[in-house]
């Protein structure tokens, strides 16, 4: 088969899209990470989720799938996979298979192959990778889609070709998209902890709203000096950004200090109480234990 290949020729590459992750889905894969068996050095699983009506492919469940890979060649457990997506849909019927991820700081060769074979599954899948070794104090969390890279046979010339076939493949360039990664306070928290190699203890209750309350504050003075810079002509007004000041001003509730301190007050005596009931239930188990064991014993 000859082939003749004009002066230009054609990039075909596949849309651009944006994905959005519940934080849940990073917690997961970090604890399949941590249990992970002693000689497997990265985490691969699916993502599971569905495809919002503006595009955004939102990502909320996942699971590992076993597998070994090596510099040249990869190997999953399709079957696992499967009977594992059956079990989900179970539960969730309306969630949907939107790509895969893996732990690690970056695509390898291997990924090439995961990522074909999740393209078999669902058009276009997500590639989610997630740096678990918290790296400089960040976890480095990117979202990607493979784009494949071929050429247009419509400028070229050859011989024999057969019928129907109109492009020439030539790699696959994985291209990063924007990903939105939005979590409450609570969950922010305990994210930060994620980050931290070692950890002496769990933050409690009070000192995690501690923590909340001052970025809130610190927040709060970033809206300040920009309105102030605003009013004062040293930073350029923006309308959406107004907008967005609007909107968040008017969604709080028009309250009485008297009143805002009473359901602050109340809230805090509720959180205080749930903390005393549990600390009764712990004391009571463990003299339960005690007085099982010794029983036992006698």
């Amino acid at each position: 088969m000859a082939v003749t290949v004009s002066e230009r020729t054609v990039l075909q590459f596949s849309p651009t899209l944006t994905a959005k992750v519940h934080p849940l889905v990073i917690f997961n894969i970090c604890d399949c990470y941590v249990r992970r068996p002693d000689q497997t050095k990265r985490v691969i699983g699916t993502l599971l989720g569905s495809v919002l009506p503006d595009g955004t492919v939102d990502i909320r469940n996942s699971y590992a799938v076993p597998h070994n890979e090596n510099s040249e060649e990869v190997a999953l457990d399709i079957e696992y996979h499967h009977n594992m997506l059956i079990s989900q849909q179970k539960v969730n019927p309306k969630e949907v298979i939107v790509g895969w991820y893996s732990t690690g700081l970056g695509v390898t060769g291997c990924s090439v192959l995961i990522h074909d074979f999740y393209s078999r599954e669902v058009p276009n899948p997500v590639h989610l990778i997630v740096d678990t070794g918290f790296s400089n104090g960040e976890g480095a969390i990117k979202a990607y889609v493979s784009s494949n890279l071929s050429l247009s046979l419509g400028e070229l010339k050859q011989a024999v070709r057969p019928a129907g076939d109109h492009q020439l493949p030539l790699a696959a360039q994985f291209q990063e998209i924007p990903l939105d990664l939005r979590m409450v306070e609570a969950e922010r928290v305990g994210f930060d902890i994620l980050k931290k190699t070692m950890t002496d203890k769990l933050p409690t209750d009070l000192e995690g709203m501690e923590a909340s309350m001052e970025r809130l504050l610190a927040l709060i003075d970033d809206v300040y000096k920009y309105v102030d810079d605003v009013d004062e002509g040293r930073v350029a007004p923006d309308n959406n950004v107004g907008r967005f000041l609007w909107d968040a001003v008017e969604s709080l509730p028009k309250l009485s200090p008297a009143v805002f301190d009473k359901l602050v007050n109340d809230s805090l005596q509720d959180n205080m109480l749930l903390l005393y009931l549990s600390s009764i239930t712990r004391t009571q188990l463990t003299l339960a234990e005690k007085l099982n064991t010794a029983a036992q014993v006698l």
